[in-house]
């Protein structure tokens, strides 16, 4: 397992690497392992999306959880920066139940890749499993300029 470290506006944050994909992102951690192309990749494309130089992400990815979570992820891939579904909109395309949906959100190993941050509740901005909580959703949304809805 390699792991490398970047700090960003929402503070330091590590990349996973195995086999080959990014496996996790988390707050916090250390550089450890091999520094290899793919982890020197993430970091600098995490790096190029806080600087406004990048909208997707261009890397192999390997989350793991069930086979509806990994759905639940591939839609939540979908979701431009600057933009948010409701879980209510994913759980409608996956024909689903909405809190199916946001416990498959809140299990996303890959935050800010897979951009779980962009889906809110239909009345409210939802849950965030990351560091901070919510309020480091808001400041996700805020930094693509999605702000207008938290208003």
């Amino acid at each position: 397992m390699n792991c490398g470290v970047i700090k960003t506006p929402v503070g330091f944050v590590s990349v996973v690497e195995q086999d080959g994909a990014i496996t996790q992102l988390n707050w916090g951690g250390e550089n450890s392992g091999t520094r290899t192309g793919l982890i020197k990749s993430a970091l600098f494309q995490l790096e190029q999306y806080f600087n406004n130089d990048r909208d997707e992400f261009d890397l192999p990815l390997n989350p793991e959880g069930s086979l509806f979570q990994q759905l639940v992820f591939r839609q939540m891939s979908k979701i431009p920066k600057g933009r948010t579904v409701t879980y209510g909109d994913i759980a409608t395309a996956l024909d689903a139940p909405a809190q199916a949906i946001g416990q498959a959100c809140g299990a996303n190993p890959i935050p800010i890749i897979i951009p779980c941050h962009r889906v809110l509740g239909a009345n409210s901005l939802g849950g965030y499993s990351g560091e901070g909580g919510v309020e480091t959703k808001v400041k996700l949304l805020r930094f693509e300029g999605a702000a207008g809805l938290l208003i």
